[in-house]
């Protein structure tokens, strides 16, 4: 029988390789965004794409902090950002594309779509109650993204449903999803 100090190690591990790869994908969505940023038009379509990208960017930095904190306090180390990420498989479904502004904030729109799905999904495996709460928090946030981006697509006169499902999760992802 495993001793109380052993399980503690192990989930305290465990919560440590979850809030790592979540911060991993913060990273990537920080990084998305500046890149992304460049290559959107100075028209009114591509600076309402901007506002909106600047503001989830903005949370994606707060959620970094977070994640990071909680590294640091169960004593691991938050994983680095990397120079760049690689967003070809959404490319590659058409999930977006970097050729328009309302491509870009499909690709934006696909990967906020991940992330809540992750958060979500990452969140129950989770062993420390305090994580579960954190991370359930952030995946609301991250649904909240993609909503936005819904409701600008809205705006520009793409009508289709804000929420598109009552529960956003792998199985009705296609749902959230917009295709090139």
């Amino acid at each position: 029988m495993a001793t109380f100090d052993a399980i503690l190690a192990t989930d305290k591990q465990n919560d440590l390789e979850i809030l790592n790869n979540a911060l991993y994908f913060e990273h990537q969505g920080i990084w998305a965004y500046d890149f992304a940023a460049g290559k959107l038009s100075n028209t009114d379509v591509g600076k309402a794409v901007l506002a909106l990208a600047l503001e989830n960017q903005a949370d994606h930095k707060q959620h970094r902090a977070v994640l990071s904190a909680a590294i640091r306090d169960l004593g691991g180390t938050p994983v680095q950002p990397e120079p760049s990420y690689d967003l070809s498989s959404y490319l590659n479904k058409g999930e977006g594309n970097l050729d328009s502004d309302v491509n870009i904030a499909k690709l934006a729109l696909a990967v906020e779509t991940d992330a809540a799905i992750a958060y979500v999904t990452e969140a129950a495996k989770l062993k420390i109650p305090s994580l579960v709460m954190a991370a359930a928090g952030i995946g609301s946030v991250e649904s909240i993204h993609a909503a936005r981006i819904r409701a600008a697509f809205n705006s520009l006169g793409i009508e289709m449903p804000v929420v598109p499902s009552a529960i956003m999760s792998a199985e009705n992802r296609d749902l959230w999803v917009l295709k090139v």
